[in-house]
């Protein structure tokens, strides 16, 4: 064998390995699994592609017993996490933890699968994830190749963002750049869920300052998904250097934001919640902490009492003012 093909290059733990022929060997998020009905929770599933040009395609989800007839729910947009360089919407625990989210707050869901750090630069995430939203705001006009799981189901003007860990920091980007599109005009966003969301920067804070083995691994993981040379105070991840976008020209109404006890990107999502309030922004602002749980911790234990408690208050967040779709 090669020695180019068998030496390690870059171990960005846990995520992934590139080695010096340039292969990538992912480690988390590996495990898939297929779509159809799950019968825990009766609620199918397919994969689509949503954006032909490119290839990009998401796994939408809907109750079983959902009918066209009645109250059409929500729709949310769920960007999953990974450090924008592994995972997608067919990895086991997002697959499950999805089943059960949309059994829970009887919503369609859709998954977004953006592609991935090293494959394609950062932006593509962000692009992809943009234009997924686009598609869903042409399912508003009359004439077109329609999702019927959309079109016949949804009610448009109930729309989500909802993310965990760098999902989330896409929910946050789109929410900002809807504000200043003619897209906005078309579709709005009722409120985003931010779970654990990845923020982060340069000069540590909280628990960052006396964990410096922990903030060096996420100051490993932006450098590697974002070379650039502002580093970990690239607007893309720290919300409140100079460069980044208002707070207050966030288009939503409501914002819950969740943060885990252990997570060390859990002072980040404080300090998010607190300069929103303080911002002038004219929306609903909620927060809510695990004890005793680390980062994204109900995608690995679904099942645990904590990880149901967390699927709920998102839940009860989506369906607030709404009576929920029998």
């Amino acid at each position: 064998m090669d020695s180019n093909a068998s030496e390690v290059a870059v171990d960005l733990f846990p995520y992934l390995k590139v080695y010096k022929d340039g292969t990538v060997e992912r480690i988390a998020g590996v495990a898939v699994a297929s779509p159809g009905l799950d019968s825990e929770t009766n609620v199918l599933s397919k994969d689509i592609v949503i954006i032909p040009e490119t290839g990009v395609s998401a796994r939408i989800y809907r109750p079983n017993n959902l009918t066209r007839k009645g109250q059409k729910p929500p729709l949310v947009l769920y960007f999953h996490g990974g450090a924008f360089c592994a995972a997608s919407p067919a990895s086991t625990n997002y697959h499950t933890c999805l089943n059960k989210f949309v059994a829970e707050a009887k919503v369609i869901a859709l998954s977004v699968d953006y592609r991935l750090v090293p494959e394609h630069p950062l932006h593509t995430a962000y692009e992809d994830s943009w234009a997924a939203l686009q598609w869903v705001a042409s399912h508003k006009e009359e004439n077109g190749d329609y999702e019927a799981w959309v079109k016949d189901y949804v009610d448009l003007d109930q729309v989500f963002l909802v993310g965990d860990s760098s999902g989330a920091n896409i929910a946050h980007h789109l929410a900002l750049r809807i504000k200043e599109s003619d897209l906005g005009q078309k579709l709005k966003i009722l409120g985003i869920g931010m779970i654990h969301p990845y923020f982060w920067g340069t000069n540590p804070i909280g628990s960052e300052v006396d964990n410096r083995f922990r903030k060096e691994l996420v100051d490993k993981w932006w450098l590697f998904v974002c070379p650039s040379d502002k580093g970990c105070d690239d607007p893309l991840i720290n919300p409140f250097v100079d460069g980044s976008s208002d707070l207050a020209g966030l288009a939503c109404d409501r914002i819950l934001v969740l943060v885990a006890e252990k997570d060390i990107l859990k002072d980040r999502g404080r300090l998010y919640h607190d300069e929103l309030v303080k911002s002038g922004w004219k929306g609903k602002a909620e927060i809510m902490e695990t004890e005793g749980e680390d980062h994204v911790f109900h995608i690995f234990d679904h099942d645990s009492a904590k990880a149901r408690c967390l699927i709920k208050r998102l839940a009860s967040f989506l369906n607030q003012g709404k009576a929920l779709v029998e």
